[in-house]
């Protein structure tokens, strides 16, 4: 049996039962494709139920305001998706009468649909021969013909894509592109693989050489960047202070407590002579304290933020803000979700 063959006859016998397998919707699929960007399906999946029950179509999720879209999305990480979730679905109801594009070049023009979630759609629901080439199919292409060729290099990602066409099953394309993925998620993992028992075993590259640890190669990442946040949790123990981020930074659109961003952690003699500080509690009597001595560390792909949160509680009235019960109702940062629970708001 070929490869194309084993890989499919792989997947009828050990592919997961999951929702959106059992549709050819493509409101369906681009909802769970985008979802699973960046993300294990065992942490998207609750997510996805959640989306399809509160917007059961592409009108639904249209409608809806950004901020609901973005508390619904609070904790599955990379903000932009939704964002770009939510411009998607008002382009395909009210300029495309709620109909999805049938091809991968029209798909691909929607915001946040790239060549992977364009092919996904497009193959899937519409039985176009396009390749799918995620992190899965990568890590199965790179061991079985042992290709040493960085899949994040421009060379390697033009050198993929063109394998991946040639293997793809013309008749059934959606199939095959989820058998591949599916056959890297469970069988070809990136950590530890069962090769013992795997049906390609006998013609991979990698297993043959003893290199499947080694493969697939990818290009190391720029240093990291260090961000030194200090949240103001300001409370007169009825109201609170929250603060949208606007800029185009992390988590634009979701919510904060009032922020101090440093070059180095500080301590509290630093925070009170700092002009952002004194801005904030200009007019009032206060007391501040750390609720956290070590710094949380919330780690990004590309930066590392170190965050403390200070306790400032007020002697007077806070005129403004909102109140301390109504914080959760508010989309923001995991990180910032974490400390609300902790903090017992």
């Amino acid at each position: 049996m070929n490869f194309k063959g084993v890989i499919i006859t792989w997947y009828g016998q050990n592919k997961r039962d999951l929702p959106w397998r059992a549709t050819q919707n493509p409101y369906y699929i681009w909802l769970s494709e985008i979802m699973l960007q960046q993300t294990r399906v065992e942490q998207g999946l609750p997510y996805y139920l959640k989306f399809v029950e509160k917007y059961p179509s592409v009108f639904d999720l249209a409608n809806a305001s950004e901020e609901e879209i973005l508390k619904l999305w609070q904790g599955l990480g990379y903000y932009s998706r939704a964002r770009n979730l939510h411009e998607t679905a008002k382009k395909v109801a009210f300029d495309l009468n709620g109909d999805f594009p049938n091809n991968y070049k029209e798909l691909k023009k929607l915001k946040g649909i790239g060549d992977y979630t364009a092919s996904a759609i497009a193959s899937i629901c519409f039985n176009e021969p396009e390749p799918v080439v995620d992190g899965n199919v990568y890590r199965v292409l790179a061991r079985y013909f042992g290709v040493d060729t960085p899949i994040n290099s421009t060379e390697g990602i033009k050198y993929f894509k063109s394998l991946a066409a040639e293997l793809l099953d013309v008749k059934d394309p959606g199939t095959y592109n989820q058998a591949i993925m599916e056959f890297g998620a469970k069988q070809c993992k990136p950590q530890s693989p069962n090769c013992e028992i795997c049906n390609l075993q006998q013609k991979c590259v990698a297993f043959l050489e003893d290199r499947v640890s080694e493969l697939p190669v990818k290009l190391k990442k720029g240093k990291l960047k260090k961000r030194f946040f200090n949240y103001l949790v300001i409370t007169d123990d009825k109201k609170t202070i929250l603060q949208q981020r606007v800029e185009k930074d992390i988590w634009r659109n979701l919510y904060e407590f009032p922020l101090i961003e440093t070059s180095a952690e500080i301590n509290i003699e630093e925070l009170e002579t700092n002009d952002a500080f004194l801005k904030i509690t200009k007019g009032h009597s206060y007391e501040v304290s750390l609720f956290n001595e070590t710094s949380k560390v919330h780690k990004l792909s590309h930066q590392h933020i170190y965050t403390r949160f200070w306790i400032v509680t007020l002697q007077s009235v806070l005129e403004e803000g909102i109140s301390v019960n109504k914080v959760t109702n508010y989309p923001v940062p995991v990180l910032i979700a974490n400390f609300v629970e902790d903090f017992g708001f």
